[in-house]
């Protein structure tokens, strides 16, 4: 049995708690906020409840495999229900579109919307998860830092279809070989923000990410996003591990290239194993000053920010849907101000998740919780107050002209989330939602491996490493650094 200690309980500090306590480690946990989740939590304004964080839900099954990892019922901790249509889309010339979970749906969607041959779209869906059953799994639940995993059977499988992966050519010249029509283009170019990129620099491989809503579902928690960090932090409880908040660690200690333990509010906890879901970067400046961080890690590009606006809204809207999407009439532009630029764009896609259409509770009667939300450039000194109010004043007038309504006078309270707030709140550097974007060819294999091979038994999970951002993403990299302990 090992003493593990875990820096942060962002989902991925969790998972990797409950999955190493089930397994008979005695594991201990430090957060320096007061509460645990990290960018999956919520909050409680005016009568409305908001999950402050990650909206969308996919792959469930992550959750529940920690849950049968400690011999759990998973319907016992947390429970789920799929949604039959994913998202609203609304363009600027009035197109409207339910975006159908099912494949042969979606398809006849587009052709009554978009005049699009039906066989077009199904066979595009076919060729997304081809590619991710045979890679996906490789990228996301193995380390690419172990030798083993290049010569497993899965591996050697995958070469054979090499030329089919698309690893040379973008996300939107795949996407605009595969369509002749443009709002098809844009909606299948909307994926690379999955994990905070850019679909016009972003490998086509990505085109496999349209098989999570279209081949697996999307999905939603009872009692919303929070229940997800909720479940997974009373089954730690349950297995008697112990967390620290208000407690913010300030050096990893190691000793002849090991690691000893850490320290927290100035007093040493020794560990003989220790795990760290703070943001690599960051972990490197802050955690791990005796080490020089990689350069790749230190020059990779950062994934893309947001600002986010949290409205009670005292009406409630029959065309929209628990997800919207309002989509800008220059996506190109949009993503070139995001990247390149790094300035805020005077037309911005606008996402509306609203969680009270699903979760009654969520918000009065008669009324609705709006999460909006539109992609920054992650913050290296631009973003300033009046970036805000501009910012609002662009959100407005989309939300305006898509809904024919004047949406200011329906709000009736309002919180913010920014830049700066995010990267205070959750130690993402610049205030990144996913850590590293994966805009270029070599992304997955420049993010930092779940291990270091300059100290013994220090370890790293979490957005900003293998195997990146997002929700599944942060939970495999606690598997994988589970298996790698044990």
């Amino acid at each position: 049995m090992k003493n593990i200690g875990i820096i942060g309980t962002g989902i991925a500090g969790l998972a990797a708690a409950a999955r190493l306590s089930a397994k008979g480690h005695d594991v201990t946990c430090f957060e320096s906020n007061a509460y645990y989740g990290g960018k999956l939590t919520h909050f409680t304004l005016d009568g409305y409840r908001f999950d402050a964080g990650p909206s969308l839900f996919t792959l469930p099954q992550l959750v529940d495999d920690i849950f049968i990892a400690a011999k759990k019922d998973p319907r016992k901790y947390f429970n789920y229900f799929q949604k039959d249509v994913t998202c609203h889309y609304f363009f600027d010339d009035g197109t409207f579109l339910h975006a159908y979970s099912a494949p042969e749906k979606l398809a006849r969607e587009f052709q009554v919307k978009l005049g699009i041959d039906p066989k077009t779209v199904v066979q595009y869906l076919q060729k997304s998860k081809n590619k991710y059953n045979r890679v996906g799994h490789i990228f996301m639940t193995k380390s690419l830092h172990k030798t083993k995993t290049w010569l497993s059977k899965d591996v050697l499988k995958a070469l054979l279809h090499i030329p089919s992966y698309n690893l040379f050519t973008s996300m939107n010249k795949v996407n605009e070989k595969s369509f002749s029509n443009p709002k098809l283009t844009q909606y299948f170019n909307r994926y690379a923000t999955y994990n905070g990129s850019n679909p016009y620099a972003v490998p086509g491989l990505l085109t496999m990410i349209p098989h999570l809503e279209h081949g697996i579902g999307t999905f939603l928690p009872e009692g919303g996003m929070q229940s997800i960090s909720d479940s997974i932090y009373n089954l730690c409880i349950e297995q008697g591990v112990k967390f620290h908040f208000n407690s913010p660690v300030t050096k990893i200690e190691i000793e002849n290239k090991k690691t000893t333990g850490i320290f927290a509010k100035d007093k040493f906890h020794s560990f003989d194993t220790v795990i760290c879901n703070m943001d690599i970067a960051h972990a490197y400046q802050k955690l791990l000053p005796q080490l020089t961080i990689p350069a790749k890690i230190k020059n990779q590009e950062r994934s893309s920010s947001a600002l986010i606006f949290y409205w009670g809204i005292n009406k409630q809207f029959e065309n929209l849907n628990l997800h919207n999407i309002l989509f800008s009439n220059n996506y190109k532009e949009e993503f070139d101000c995001i990247f390149n630029k790094q300035i805020l764009f005077d037309d911005p896609t606008v996402y509306n998740n609203i969680s009270s259409k699903d979760i009654k509770a969520d918000a009065p009667d008669g009324c609705e919780n709006w999460f909006v939300m539109i992609n920054l450039p992650a913050n290296k000194g631009y973003f300033t107050n009046d970036v805000k109010a501009q910012a609002r004043k662009n959100i407005i007038r989309k939300i305006n002209s898509a809904l024919k309504t004047n949406i200011e006078s329906h709000i009736i309270c309002e919180e913010t989330l920014d830049p700066i707030s995010i990267e205070s709140k959750t130690s993402s550097l610049h205030g990144s939602l996913y850590g590293t974007s994966s805009n270029s060819t070599m992304a997955a294999f420049n993010r930092h491996a779940n291990f270091t091979s300059k100290v013994k038994n220090l370890y790293f999970c979490g957005g900003s490493v293998h195997p990146g951002g997002g929700i599944p993403l942060c939970l495999n990299s606690a598997k994988i650094v589970s298996d790698l302990i044990q």
